[in-house]
């Protein structure tokens, strides 16, 4: 896959786990969440309609691959998956386990509270458990 230019923002808050298929798989840098963000691998592309049709089914399979190893890997009660773009126009999904009595449950992840970084061993460890359950 050849570079595409990566949003400093989600270069700056997401530490790469993986590259797949069509996307790259990142991990958000707050430990209170386990939230994992997708960003397909292409120049210019804002919504999800603006893939090709084939990059539309690859980017629906690795969402579905990633929340599925996500949830085998947190046990979470609710697998949230969103492609926002509001702030950051750069296609992205965000997938994020949710459990009951975590930070701001039920409410949303968004703009609550300070976020808590992840230590290199904590992310690698966790991300290691993510790529293992692919």
């Amino acid at each position: 896959m050849p570079d595409f230019p990566l949003d400093p923002r989600l270069e700056r808050d997401g530490l790469l786990v993986s590259n797949l298929g069509l996307c790259q798989l990142r991990v958000m840098n707050d430990k209170r969440w386990p939230w994992l963000v997708l960003v397909p691998q292409r120049e210019g592309i804002s919504e999800v309609f603006d893939l090709t049709p084939l990059d539309q089914t690859m980017l629906t399979f690795e969402t579905n691959m990633v929340a599925t190893a996500l949830k085998k890997v947190t046990g979470a009660t609710k697998i949230n998956i969103g492609a926002l773009g509001n702030i950051v126009r750069q296609l992205h999904v965000h997938v994020i386990a949710r459990s009951e009595g975590d930070a701001n449950w039920p409410g949303p992840v968004w703009g609550f509270g300070t976020a808590e970084p992840w230590s290199d061993e904590e992310r690698k460890a966790f991300a290691a458990r993510i790529l293992e359950n692919l």
